[in-house]
């Protein structure tokens, strides 16, 4: 494999606490070295010049949904893996609500197969809690284990059997995997479209109230505390989760949190376009909801920061507002729209961003990634942090178009994905 050397570029990493400009070596699909003298380069290199560029760790998604198999008009482990290349994510983790569920080290090992014929970003899987995703009755997490799933969930459908998410927490701890908990009350969110208060009063529409988060997000807490067990949710959406996940974490309890970036850029007053591409989950809270997010991610109350995506086929999400399914493409936009959101507005820095959305998350799933340091894989991005771009739906690598940042200018782009040292991503202008 040839060795390829990285010059010039602002080395961002929050793992080494770095944040200057260096050149980086990469041999053997690993850093081999940060800055090495030129009579240190192997004989044969390739050069990247990142003058003007940001050089981070490759992304790392905790919840993407590839629909595949079963649902391959929405999204296939194929489309969606470029999609993440496009979009900066070197690993994304792959949800378990395919069809049918990967609940059996056959549909594990189906979806490592798609994701090494796909050659793109690095896919892991998400098994599920519970046989057929039913709530019912514990999966087999050690023959899921041994499959090579990394982490379990039935997300999005929330694990709504307390005495399930009980045993598969403690049970959990003897493969020190985490277990994912998308936290809603079904009784209380009943069929609602969109966040219940005066927005939705004024809309005639049905509420998702922030109570159904809240309580979930309660019970969760208190199973991870009462097992030991490692617990992330997410992503949240409201005020009240965010009380209690900065309360449970001053007392040592082990959990973790992620937001999406929608819910950290645009309020539910965009529901009254009545436009489907709207509908999202967790869905658009108020301003108020919205602000005390922003600030919970920039003081790390929220560990991380998860893509949302969704995809739902362009006829589904054409249906009237009331009956098209939640949903949405974010994986190409996730990172510019944290950036518009939150770095242009200085509510954080691009380090804590990178720590947000690729340290953080690699370390809660536990797989490699999020770091540069010597010795670590070679999974990286260059980041052309000054590029405006408009969103052009139509132009998605992902089969799903649907986004409610279309026709939106955004910030920052990612102009190169190298995983395991290979250049997999270059964008067009480069």
């Amino acid at each position: 494999m040839t060795s390829l050397l990285i010059e010039n570029g602002r080395l961002v990493d929050p793992s080494q606490s770095l944040d200057r400009v260096a050149r980086v070596l990469v041999t053997g699909g690993r850093v081999a070295a940060i800055d090495p003298g030129d009579g240190d380069l192997p004989a044969q290199v390739q050069r990247l010049d990142a003058s003007g560029k940001i050089l981070a760790p490759g992304l790392v998604d905790l919840s993407t949904e590839l629909r595949e198999p079963g649902r391959d008009e929405d999204e296939t482990i194929a489309s969606g893996s470029h999609a993440a290349l496009a979009g900066g994510y070197t690993s994304i983790l792959c949800s378990s609500n395919t069809h049918p569920p990967i609940d059996s080290p056959g549909a594990v090992e189906f979806v490592r197969q798609k994701a090494a014929k796909a050659h793109a970003a690095r896919i892991y899987v998400t098994g599920c809690v519970s046989k057929q995703r039913r709530g019912e009755e514990m999966a087999e997490l050690g023959l899921l284990v041994e499959a090579g799933a990394v982490a379990f969930s039935d997300s999005p459908a929330p694990l709504a059997n307390n005495a399930l998410l009980k045993r598969a927490l403690d049970y959990c701890r003897m493969f020190d995997r985490p277990i994912f908990d998308r936290p809603q009350v079904p009784e209380l969110a009943g069929r609602g479209v969109m966040h219940e208060g005066r927005e939705s009063l004024v809309l005639g529409l049905n509420g998702l109230p922030t109570e159904a988060e809240d309580l979930a997000v309660a019970r969760d807490v208190r199973l991870a505390e009462a097992t030991g067990g490692r617990l992330h949710v997410g992503p949240v959406s409201t005020m009240g989760s965010i009380d209690l996940i900065r309360r449970v974490k001053s007392r040592g309890i082990q959990v973790t949190a992620s937001v999406c970036p929608h819910n950290l850029s645009m309020s539910d007053e965009k529901l009254r376009s009545f436009d489907a591409r709207f509908k999202v989950h967790p869905p658009l809270r108020s301003v108020r909801h919205v602000e005390a997010l922003r600030a919970a991610v920039a003081d790390g109350t929220i560990d991380s920061i998860q893509t949302g995506h969704m995809p739902r086929a362009l006829e589904k999400k054409m249906d009237d507002l009331d009956v098209a399914p939640f949903g949405m493409t974010s994986l190409e936009t996730a990172l510019a729209a944290v950036v518009t959101a939150m770095v242009r507005s200085n509510v954080m820095d691009w380090s804590t961003l990178i720590q947000r959305m690729s340290t953080a998350p690699a370390k809660i799933a536990g797989i490699e990634g999020g770091s540069l340091a010597v010795g670590a894989v070679a999974d990286m991005i260059l980041i052309d942090p000054e590029q405006r771009w408009r969103v052009d739906e139509t132009a998605f690598r992902s089969r799903c178009s649907s986004t409610p940042l279309a026709g939106c200018e955004l910030h920052s782009r990612v102009t190169h994905v190298i995983v395991g040292g290979e250049i997999r991503y270059r964008s067009e202008a480069e």
